[in-house]
């Protein structure tokens, strides 16, 4: 049976800070507090699970442990036809830089550029996995993904990591051009947390 959501403080166990305000606006709705793993100070734990799943209640498991209060984490990424579905969970792991070890997105989808070479297929999906979890332990997890075309050269400077890259499919813009509201309505993430609020949230209103 899934758990309702209750308290009215909430961490977000990321320190990417667009995925961070992202969240915080999808949560706006429900009155909320919300504080990041970040601001907080939490370390980052290791993600090495197999699947988006396991590293998002890897990371919301470990927020909510270390801060005693409800965590709630996205693990995402972007699957390449092409690649046989690389990077997929090592989506952010790809785009560290070697010249500089820092992520670097816009290296990144050059890179993604170079891997995909000559590639007919330049099909994809963007996938994200959310889990809420509480601090005794308990954890609900959700899974959206959403499909679309890869373009070259970038467009837009909205959004963050691959979103000037990809379209989503029925659409003439990518993310990294569409505003906040457009991208939440269709995003993975979007799918994701609609499953969350349906089954955790519905009772707020």
């Amino acid at each position: 049976m899934r758990r309702a959501f209750d308290p009215d403080r909430l961490v977000i166990a990321s320190h990417n800070g667009g995925k961070v305000r992202e969240i915080a606006e999808l949560l706006a709705p429900f009155g909320i507090a919300v504080v990041s793993a970040g601001d907080l100070g939490l370390p980052e734990p290791v993600e090495d699970g197999a699947s988006f799943i396991a590293n998002a209640e890897l990371k919301a498991a470990a927020a909510a442990s270390a801060s005693g209060l409800p965590a709630l984490a996205d693990d995402s990424g972007l699957a390449v036809t092409a690649l046989g579905g690389e990077p997929g969970i090592h989506s952010a792991r790809y785009a560290e830089n070697p010249a500089t070890g820092e992520r670097d997105f816009a290296w990144a989808m050059q890179r993604l550029q170079i891997d995909l070479g000559d590639a007919a297929d330049r099909s994809a999906e963007f996938v994200s996995a959310l889990t809420l979890a509480w601090p005794d332990g308990h954890c609900e997890s959700f899974e959206g993904r959403v499909r679309g075309t890869l373009v070259w050269p970038p467009r837009g400077s909205r959004g963050f990591g691959y979103d000037a890259m990809f379209l989503p499919d029925g659409h003439a813009r990518t993310f990294g051009e569409m505003a906040p509201d457009a991208k939440h309505a269709i995003s993975h993430r979007a799918v994701a947390f609609r499953l969350l609020i349906d089954s955790c949230f519905a009772a707020r209103g």
